[in-house]
């Protein structure tokens, strides 16, 4: 399918590993410019020398001026944004019985505050060409809370409620938002849930996983390609009429509807 993408220009948050750098090749290859930010900067910039146009970008979802500053790099350099992926990191593994509050401060900077305002970067600009895309990347915990990552589970479910409002609010303008949600995704953050569920079960981190593959239908972990593949196709003109969804990529592991 030919996705439309050639011209484009997108900005994908946490894009030096995982899921996001995934994002990142996915909408090169359908040919979109391509900025890849991330905290680390050099890595950012070493991975983007690969892409056929794209360059690395540093910023930080908790520095509100790093956002500004990198926005205003990738527009200077690749033209005005077209696709936002919001995508970070998550906070460690947490109980509902033994919150830190500092450490859930430090969660909804990364998780909420920090999305939000790199939306309010680049949104206005979206809005006066009526095009845009918004794609959040969240979590299967959105719809089923999961109790080892609690304050994830807890952020990732406000800024889903955001993001549920605002693709109501612009989607006169020509701008979907939506949400990809990953089960497990062999990933390094998936490494650490199964490693901590390892240490609070006495098991190791190889019988964990096996654990959790039993529970998936299609009997495996995903790969950071087939989410991706999801996310390029929402940034598309094929998906213009695709708005305020929450999509799982979770190898059917969420029962409910």
């Amino acid at each position: 399918m030919e996705l439309g993408l050639e011209g484009r220009v997108a900005l994908v948050a946490g894009a030096t590993a995982g899921l996001g750098l995934a994002i990142g090749r996915a909408l090169a290859k359908e040919g979109a410019a391509v900025a890849l930010a991330g905290r680390r900067g050099e890595v950012a910039a070493k991975e983007a020398a690969a892409l056929s146009r794209g360059m690395g970008v540093k910023m930080d979802l908790l520095d509100a001026a790093s956002i500004s500053d990198a926005v205003a790099q990738v527009e200077s350099e690749l033209g005005a944004i077209d696709i936002v992926i919001l995508n970070s990191g998550g906070p460690p593994p947490s109980s509902a019985i033994s919150l830190d509050v500092e450490a859930l401060r430090a969660a909804g900077e990364l998780l909420l505050y920090g999305p939000i305002e790199l939306v309010n970067a680049t949104l206005p600009a979206m809005r006066a060409r009526r095009w845009g895309r918004i794609i959040a990347v969240g979590s299967s915990g959105i719809q089923q809370p999961i109790p080892v990552l609690t304050s994830s589970s807890m952020f990732r479910a406000a800024i889903a409620s955001y993001l549920k409002l605002l693709a109501e609010a612009v989607a006169p303008d020509g701008v979907t938002v939506n949400m990809v949600l990953p089960g497990r995704i062999l990933t390094d953050r998936t490494v650490q849930i199964d490693t901590a569920k390892a240490e609070s079960t006495g098991s190791t981190v190889d019988e964990a996983r096996r654990s959790s593959e039993q529970l998936i239908p299609i009997g495996r972990y995903g790969t950071p390609d087939e989410f991706a593949a999801l996310a390029a196709f929402l940034s598309s003109d094929a998906a213009s009429y695709i708005t305020g969804e929450q999509i799982r990529i979770d190898g059917g592991l969420i029962r409910g509807l």
